[in-house]
């Protein structure tokens, strides 16, 4: 089966069995303790375990997006196009640290190991824990629906969160409030710990406003 075709089946037979309680923290970080459940063969059934990371959403603007790594160049070139076209324009960044516990192989029918597991997690009384029927060969896709699902039913509240607090009012710079916000929370952890330096002056780079903070940034050193 071709890796499209692969895809197209894990999108067909990719079942949400049980739903996270709440959407992904609009202040913070969320972890997501998940399991995806396949069928090997017959009534033999295989549980992976782990946790997904939800980092504390971001607010940016496509200005702010040319300068993220991580991003293809036909990516950025699409960005940079947003960027001269509506460089104020909000958004929200979303991002993600899978970091997998094991795997383990059952004898015993799907349906009864998913039981297993509802069971268990009831006990457990965790809001943001999931069950998730996979494909076997692409169990990894069947995870990335759900967190592109999750995202997406996060990101209303999350939007509606950030504008009652002001966050997303773009100011003459053309910078997010919020963005503002996050950027004193690190200069604030910057001066009480200096190894956070190196990211206050990323987070500088991508706005364009390390010229604006430069003397405040110098200072945290001249304290020493």
């Amino acid at each position: 089966m071709e890796t499209d075709d692969r895809i197209k089946y894990a999108m067909e037979n990719t079942e949400l069995v049980r739903a996270p309680q709440r959407s992904l923290a609009t202040f913070g970080s969320s972890v997501i303790d998940y399991y995806v459940v396949t069928e090997l063969v017959g009534n033999v059934s295989v549980v992976r375990d782990g946790k997904v990371i939800a980092e504390r959403p971001k607010i940016v603007t496509p200005a702010y997006l040319v300068n993220v790594e991580g991003f293809s160049e036909q990516a950025r070139r699409y960005m940079a196009m947003m960027a001269r076209e509506r460089p104020y324009e909000s958004g929200i960044l979303y991002r993600y640290k899978n970091e997998p516990k094991g795997m383990n192989v059952v004898s015993e029918p799907i349906k009864q190991v998913i039981s297993k597991l509802s069971s268990q997690i009831e006990e457990e009384h965790n809001p943001l824990s999931t069950i998730i029927r996979g494909v076997e060969e692409v169990w990894d896709v069947s995870l990335l629906m759900f967190i592109y699902e999750l995202t997406t039913k996060s990101v209303r509240t999350n939007v509606a969160e950030f504008s009652h607090r002001g966050f997303l009012d773009i100011d003459a710079s053309g910078v997010p409030q919020g963005a503002r916000d996050y950027i004193e929370e690190l200069f604030e952890q910057a001066s009480r710990n200096l190894s956070r330096a190196p990211e206050l002056v990323i987070e500088l780079n991508r706005w364009g406003l390390f010229s604006e903070y430069q003397d405040r940034f110098f200072a945290l050193f001249r304290r020493r």
